[in-house]
């Protein structure tokens, strides 16, 4: 599984025009699923997320605070692309990417998990052409990966 995720002022998600989920303050976290995750990595990958101190407590300006600590709100969109491999030739090869069946099912695993933590969690729509606008705060990103092997 492997995960960006950034620090944002605002992000919001759009379909053909409607935006479809939006937050303030907190995460805006791609998802790309590998043909051999599973449960584990779910459950790893969220609690890294909601738990990954990269917010700062008052003007402190360091990174002190997770998005559980201050409350934040996480907008979780799907992309498929975080497994292109372009390495070689001019094509990316997307041959390590869960088949969409697949990994629909550990997406939706992955956000019913962030829900339970009672944050506001809002998502864009698997498997459609999203344009997300994300405005980030630092800036601050980070790629999380964690291998079903590992």
């Amino acid at each position: 599984m492997r995960v960006v995720i950034q620090r944002v002022k605002r992000s919001h998600v759009s379909i053909d025009g409607a935006v479809v989920g939006q937050v303030g303050r907190g995460l805006n976290i791609l998802v790309g699923i590998e043909k051999t995750d599973t449960e584990n990595e779910i459950e790893w990958m969220a609690r890294k997320c909601l738990s990954l101190r990269i917010f700062p407590k008052e003007e402190s300006g360091g990174f002190d605070a997770s998005v559980e600590d201050i409350s934040g709100e996480l907008l979780v969109v799907s992309q498929f692309t975080l497994y292109g491999d372009c390495r070689k030739g001019r094509r990316p090869s997307f041959d390590r990417a869960a088949h969409p069946d697949q990994a629909e099912v550990l997406y939706e695993m992955f956000v019913e998990r962030l829900k339970q933590s009672g944050l506001r969690v809002e998502t864009g729509r698997f498997g459609a052409m999203m344009q997300v606008e994300i405005e980030n705060d630092g800036p601050v990103t980070f790629v999380l990966e964690k291998d079903a092997i590992s």
